[in-house]
């Protein structure tokens, strides 16, 4: 049985170490500051949870602006994250906001403003460029995801945490995987599960595709029953204190397959157990997709395997570093990711099993363990 999300205390999250940590890379974006507006950065940097924040971070200290609606929480927050000394907090609309952040970068001597490029719309930016004059706006891109990428031990205990709940999960709904349920009413029950055994929420939109669906990598849950002889495909995942989980499991209804799907079950978990083994620090992206990548085409689907093998996790489901064909990354110890190959025949179904791992020094640790065995 797993662990409750109650039966023990987790490692705090270093809040206040990656503030002083965001620090040393404003240089090297060419930036006095940094304007964090991506709501996963500032909970990353702060604890902060709303919806609506812009985090200012500047060479000697930081600005958390908010509105009304988040004046007690924001403060909560930044206290239980160990910040609320080093993190200012000015709540009011958005006049007010940019009035607070404007006074902080300037009293900073802040000439350069770097503003998250993949998060601002144009119009925001024409926004900003009024409100903060005379500073200069600099486009950034990645900085606080850098850090992100090698997750401490906190993160990684939260994660498994996560992993754990969603593992219980499918264990309870896996008898659901008969003749006669719909893929929508067994998507239902595993979202309902995980939120019943500590989950906050699931990590994205659970996928439950039977049969012809099966061959569709994203497929939605629909009012199609499942039958015997369908693979069935579920892609889902926990989120736990922020932290998200990622596992694909694909089932055979009514025994073991035969023929073409019995071949591709086969080549499928030889490919996703080659990627796994590829994983290790200092190796290379490209080279755990080329594990996988391979061994589908020696089988002669290559052309069926249509996505990269995986992709980072962590308060995002999708994070750097991507797993894929051409990939530059280097894996470092810490970073977590996903290895997830499929095969996909419109004329026979599909396949894909996932796990979501660890990098060690020497290897992977997976952080997901249901079973992979095929027959449901």
């Amino acid at each position: 049985m797993t662990p409750s999300p109650g039966d023990d205390e987790l490692p705090a999250l270093p809040y206040a170490r990656r503030l002083s940590e965001l620090r040393p890379g404003l240089d090297g974006a060419g930036v006095d500051a940094l304007l964090v507006t991506t709501p996963a950065n500032v909970r990353y940097l702060t604890g902060f949870t709303g919806s609506a924040a812009t985090l200012l971070v500047t060479a000697a200290g930081a600005m958390l602006a908010t509105d009304g609606r988040y004046r007690t929480q924001a403060g909560e927050q930044l206290c239980a994250a160990g910040v609320d000394d080093a993190v200012e907090l000015a709540v009011g609309g958005v006049v007010a906001q940019h009035r607070a952040l404007a006074a902080s970068a300037a009293s900073a001597s802040a000439a350069r403003l770097g503003l998250e490029a993949h998060h601002v719309t144009w119009a925001a930016q024409r926004r900003w460029a009024e409100d903060l004059a005379p500073a200069d706006l600099v486009p950034t891109t990645g900085v606080v995801e850098a850090m992100r990428q090698v997750k401490d031990e906190g993160e990684i205990a939260r994660m498994a945490r996560a992993a754990a709940v969603a593992d219980e999960a499918l264990g309870e709904v896996l008898p659901m995987l008969g003749e006669g349920r719909r893929e929508e009413e067994v998507a239902l029950a595993l979202d309902s599960a995980m939120r019943r055994l500590g989950a906050e929420d699931r990590a994205f939109e659970t996928i439950v595709a039977s049969g012809p669906n099966a061959a569709k990598p994203h497929a939605r849950p629909t009012a199609r029953s499942i039958t015997r002889g369908d693979p069935v495909v579920v892609d889902f995942g926990a989120v736990f204190e922020g932290y998200r989980s990622d596992m694909t499991r694909t089932f055979y209804v009514g025994g073991e397959p035969q023929g073409t799907l019995a071949r591709v079950f086969a080549v499928v978990g030889a490919a996703q157990a080659a990627g796994v083994a590829a994983v290790a620090a200092a190796v290379s992206a490209e080279t755990v997709d080329r594990a996988c990548r391979d061994l589908i085409a020696e089988a002669g689907w290559g052309d069926a395997f249509e996505h990269g093998t995986g992709h980072g996790v962590g308060l995002d489901i999708h994070e750097a570093p991507a797993v894929g064909p051409g990939s530059t990354a280097i894996l470092a110890a810490g970073v977590v990711v996903t290895v997830e190959p499929g095969v996909y025949l419109p004329s026979v179904g599909g396949v894909r099993v996932e796990d979501t791992v660890v990098v060690t020094a020497e290897g992977a640790r997976s952080l997901t363990a249901f079973p992979k065995d095929v027959a449901a």
